[in-house]
């Protein structure tokens, strides 16, 4: 893979369940991603575009084919190696926040950088806290944030490690369209600041033409791939 090219997926398939009751999620997906491109994921519901995201984050083994990540390949890795090939690599932000609710939010930023070995975890989670706009909430916990602000913990985590490579997954879908409308510019401006390659996933074409590249996907296959 060179090194401009930061996702090489080649006839992925991906079958979840076994006998009569299998279902065949993805049907072979060709997907190249370079460096820094700002690509959407578009499709409705069921079309296999989260599955495309977890297969392509490692969170998710592709049951055929082949997929390169941010210069690992996915298929020689165990869940140990996976998890590891994530490791400062690769931001995922979802739609449920995925905060624990007993840690603050400076340290659900912090610990997963202490956790990776980071010297200067807590001084990296308050700057990036800081840049996402709570750094005046660095000390509350995720049942005292709006769910506006626990988006931006979740942003600021993902982000902090300076990943090759951020994954959005519907990242709106648990907020109110105004709120909503902040976190898609957030997202946009750290995945610019910190020169991360971008992939949103949504159901929301609007939202999708704001990427350079669109992949509309249906019944697991794309069905377009086309500049905006």
């Amino acid at each position: 893979m060179t090194p401009d090219i930061v996702i090489d997926a080649k006839n992925v398939t991906l079958r979840l369940g076994r006998g009569d009751a299998a279902v065949d999620v993805l049907r072979g997906i060709d997907l190249s991603v370079g460096a820094g491109e700002r690509v959407a994921i578009l499709g409705a519901s069921g079309s296999g575009k989260s599955s495309l995201m977890a297969v392509l984050s490692g969170l998710e083994r592709a049951s055929g084919g082949t997929v390169r990540v941010a210069g690992q390949d996915f298929g020689t890795l165990d869940e140990d190696g996976l998890a590891r090939a994530r490791r400062g690599r690769i931001g995922i932000v979802l739609q449920a926040f995925h905060l624990i609710p007993t840690m603050t939010a400076l340290e659900n930023v912090a610990v997963p950088l202490e956790l990776a070995g980071r010297a200067d975890a807590f001084a990296a989670a308050q700057a990036e806290l800081e840049a996402v706009g709570l750094g005046h909430r660095l000390t509350h916990y995720p049942t005292q944030l709006s769910g506006g602000e626990q988006q931006r913990v979740a942003i600021a985590r993902a982000t902090a490690p300076r990943p090759i490579l951020l994954f959005a997954d519907e990242p709106t879908g648990n907020l109110d369209a105004s709120t909503g409308g902040g976190i898609v510019e957030l997202i946009f401006a750290r995945a610019a600041e910190t020169g991360a390659t971008l992939v949103l996933i949504t159901h929301d074409a609007s939202l999708g033409s704001r990427c350079g590249r669109v992949i509309e996907m249906k019944d697991g296959v794309v069905v377009r791939d086309a500049a905006t």
